[in-house]
Formats: structure tokens, C-alpha cells, sequence
């Protein structure tokens, strides 16, 4: 699978930036596909809630491996998996999922340092990269200093600096920083760190290609296409039944929603 890695990683150094429609199932990876995706990525977020779970490490990994399994039989494309923290603050287990993934054809990984010391994510990373083969994965490491609550001044970039620029000495290959959206503040990170930069779509007004001239390389969806077909169905739903005059719920679907109801 090492040729898909490697084409993979190129799409990261090429214009225009890399685009990640974030999916959940074979179904919507195939649609992605079909539509015009160059890769195949997940969101834990989506994952866990189309399995029941919340956003949280709670998702059974057998759930999530019979997942990228069918998400493998219905697309050639090179497949990235967002693994959360990696469901363990064991880095060997956590590179024994990963092991597992790569038996799948996973040539990437997402996981992330949440609210836990930076020196945790740098042991799973470094285990990760002592695994046979390790060497052709990707690892997009992300660092939740903004979705944690820090408001992006220059003080938080010089944290997130510090943090990319760890995770690249022990083996990183990429950088996201969910929350970021300024290209100031993307500016002021790239002129720091050799990474490949990777951003959440916030919304649709989102600027990408300010964004990415000023130097991120990588757009990912997260969460937010499962949201949107989701509040489809649920406006559906309460459609159909104000038309026959049974009682509706209106709602708009958010991740704090969705999440809260399967914990």
C-alpha cells in the first residue's frame, strides 16, 4: 500500500490545497468519492454517532474496524481515519489499533493531543512510527488548543508551535489545527512550522483560498456533513408529520445536540 501513501502525501504539496469531505460509512465514502474526492477521510464525530456512541472514546474499536473495513471494499482512494486520541493513553495499544487500520489499507491517521499533556501525543506518535511498515503513514497531528477554549492571540500560536513542532520531531507528517480560521494567525504558524496545515471548515463563508495562500494546505469537513444530512432528515421527518396533524418537534441538529444524545 505504499504507493497510496506516498500519493497521499502528495496531494498535501500541491495547489489547489487538498480537499476532505469527512464521511461515516461505505455509503457516504463512495458518494465522496464519486463527487470528486481524491481521498477518503472519516470524522470520529460522525463515526461514533452513526454506531449510537458519543464523541468521547467511547466507540467499541470492532465497530470501528468493521466500519473501515466496508469503507475499504467500496473505494480505491487512499483512506484517513480519524482515530481520536488513539482510545488509549497506552501508546503500544494505540499503535496496535493502528496496526490494524493499516491491515485495512489505512495509509493516514488523525489523533489528537484533546486536553492531555503534549508528551502523551509524542509517545503514540514515536510507537506508531516504530510499527513494520510505520514509515508509510501519514500522521495529521492535531492539537485542540482553540476547540479547548483558547482564543487564538499570539500567545496560543507560540503554544501551538510548540506543540506542532514536537509532534514533527517524533514522527508527524501533518499539523491540523481545528478552530483556527484567520490567515493573519495561519501566517504567523507558518512562518514557524514545515508542517503541512490542516483546517476545519468552519462554514460555507469561510475563506479557503485566503487561507490557503496563506499557507495551509489541507481543508477537512469534521463533523458538519453528517449534521447537515441528518437535520434533512429530521426536517423531513417533522414535515410529514404536521401533514397528517400529528405532533413535531422542530430542531436544528448541532454537534452539542447530536452528542449529548447518545451519552
Amino acid at each position: 500500500m505504499s504507493y497510496k501513501f506516498h500519493e497521499f502525501e502528495k496531494l498535501h504539496y500541491r495547489s489547489p490545497p487538498l480537499l476532505l469531505q469527512n464521511v461515516w460509512d461505505a455509503a457516504s465514502a463512495k458518494i465522496a468519492e464519486l463527487s470528486g474526492m481524491q481521498a477518503i477521510a472519516t470524522s470520529s464525530a460522525s463515526l461514533s454517532w452513526s454506531k449510537g456512541f458519543a464523541d468521547n472514546g467511547s466507540l467499541p474499536l470492532d465497530s470501528l474496524l468493521m466500519t473501515v473495513s466496508q469503507i475499504a471494499k467500496v473505494t480505491d482512494l487512499p483512506i484517513t481515519i480519524d482515530i481520536e486520541d488513539g482510545y488509549s493513553d497506552d501508546p503500544f495499544a494505540v499503535a496496535e489499533l493502528v496496526s490494524e487500520l493499516m491491515q485495512l489499507g489505512v495509509v493516514g491517521i488523525n489523533i489528537e493531543d484533546g486536553q492531555k499533556a503534549p508528551t502523551l501525543l509524542c509517545d503514540k506518535i514515536a510507537a506508531v512510527r516504530q510499527l513494520k511498515h510505520g514509515d508509510n503513514l501519514f500522521i495529521n497531528a492535531r492539537t485542540d488548543i482553540f476547540l479547548n477554549g483558547v482564543k487564538p492571540d499570539e500567545k496560543a500560536i507560540d503554544i501551538v508551535v510548540e506543540r506542532l513542532n514536537q509532534y514533527q520531531m517524533v514522527g508527524a507528517n501533518g499539523g491540523f489545527i481545528p478552530g483556527l480560521s484567520s490567515p493573519d494567525h495561519v501566517s504567523l504558524l507558518k512562518q514557524q512550522v514545515s508542517l503541512p496545515l490542516n483546517l476545519m471548515i468552519l462554514d460555507e463563508n469561510m475563506d479557503l483560498m485566503s487561507l490557503f495562500k496563506a499557507g495551509i494546505q489541507r481543508f477537512s469537513s469534521g463533523p458538519f456533513p453528517f449534521l447537515s444530512a441528518y437535520s434533512l432528515l429530521a426536517e423531513q421527518t417533522r414535515h410529514w408529520l404536521e401533514m397528517t396533524g400529528q405532533p413535531a418537534a422542530k430542531r436544528a441538529l448541532d454537534y452539542a445536540e447530536l452528542n449529548k444524545m447518545f451519552i
